[in-house]
């Protein structure tokens, strides 16, 4: 503190001598002079003070934040569910109010949401799950509904409509089981649902990811909704299963595009595949529409990550599930001299890794 208290009297002292040395240039009264001067010097040491006192105030406020979260976060713990859903708005008034808070927040719900549950409902009808009346125990009854209260607040955290900032955030939800779903009109910048189990209807109308699209390997047991949707960054389906009805009227892919080899059992719309777009899996029974051409082999399709894991128990990929080995324009028979044994995702443990299909 000493520096800039002593940089605050210099700056003082230079100031007050300036304004004298520019007042006897004028010829002022001596009276004048001091008085001037005096004033001019003791007005930067205000100054200072009012700005280290709300420097001051700001580091408090940091410290605040920083003591609500981890508090927060500690919460989440709780055997009791009306703490944990206590915890999760707390951390969302915290990302409001602290905006460099926003992505740690949702990193937070979506991690929440990794962790295993199963409700008995879903084995009983996948599609909808609230029209059953299963024999749930209290705490799977609790856990249910704290886990959607998760999924509103990660929507109602992420931008939409006519917001001005137009902030997009990343969004990993790998191997999470979600129930009816909603990120409809929101912003993403990345989107990773490797694996994921979604129940019930998935709505991502106007949904508009900036970056990457993994649905690598997830299963959606209901209604998928995505018209008007745009994943510009690309969009893997890879190894995906689905058991009902999808909707892609009016969406759009750009980037690349990785098929499941087993197309929804029933399609409304057409996928539209903007210009570029590098379609790296046979596209046999998709409903596609615009650029739709077969991507070229590449070498570096044979260079892989580790697959690795992640923290929260969730497993890395594995060589079940083959995002972009699979070309359009070869042939079936000899597609195997062209792959190594053991190929897996790519590590989404590091999010700089590319996948297969993203590379060129």
């Amino acid at each position: 503190m000493r520096v800039p208290w002593l940089m605050a009297v210099l700056s003082a002292a230079v100031v007050t001598a300036a304004t004298a040395a520019l007042l006897w240039v004028f010829r002022a009264p001596p009276v004048e002079i001091v008085k001037t001067a005096g004033v001019a010097g003791g007005a930067v040491v205000a100054l200072y003070a009012l700005w280290l006192n709300d420097r001051k105030h700001w580091l408090e406020s940091e410290k605040v934040a920083d003591e609500r979260f981890a508090r927060s976060v500690e919460l989440l713990g709780n055997e009791a569910d009306q703490v944990r859903v206590g915890a999760m708005h707390s951390l969302v008034w915290l990302a409001t109010s602290t905006p460099r808070y926003t992505q740690t927040v949702l990193d937070v719900l979506c991690a929440y949401l990794r962790r295993p549950f199963h409700h008995p409902s879903w084995d009983q009808n996948g599609a909808d799950p609230d029209t059953m009346f299963a024999k749930a125990t209290p705490e799977d009854q609790q856990e249910q509904q704290v886990r959607r209260t998760a999924q509103r607040l990660i929507r109602d955290l992420l931008s939409w409509g006519d917001d001005k900032k137009k902030e997009y955030y990343d969004l990993d939800l790998t191997g999470a089981a979600l129930e009816y779903f909603q990120l409809d009109g929101r912003r993403v910048n990345r989107f990773i649902a490797r694996r994921a189990q979604f129940y019930g209807i998935t709505e991502f109308r106007k949904l508009h990811v900036k970056s990457r699209t993994f649905f690598s390997g997830a299963t959606f047991h209901g209604r998928l909704s995505v018209p008007e949707a745009k994943f510009e960054g690309g969009l893997a389906f890879s190894e995906a299963t689905f058991k009902r009805k999808v909707d892609f009227r009016a969406a759009t892919v750009g980037t690349f595009l990785a098929l499941a080899e087993q197309p929804p059992p029933e399609q409304v719309g057409e996928l539209t595949l903007l210009p570029g777009t590098a379609l790296r899996t046979r596209h046999d029974g998709w409903a596609l529409t615009g650029d739709v051409q077969p991507a070229r082999p590449r070498l570096e399709d044979h260079v892989e990550e580790n697959t690795g894991g992640s923290a929260d128990g969730v497993t890395g990929d594995h060589d079940s599930f083959r995002e972009g080995d699979v070309y359009v324009a070869a042939d079936p028979q000899k597609a195997h001299l062209f792959r190594f044994e053991g190929e897996g995702l790519g590590n989404e443990s590091d999010p700089e890794t590319e996948p297969d299909e993203v590379k060129k």
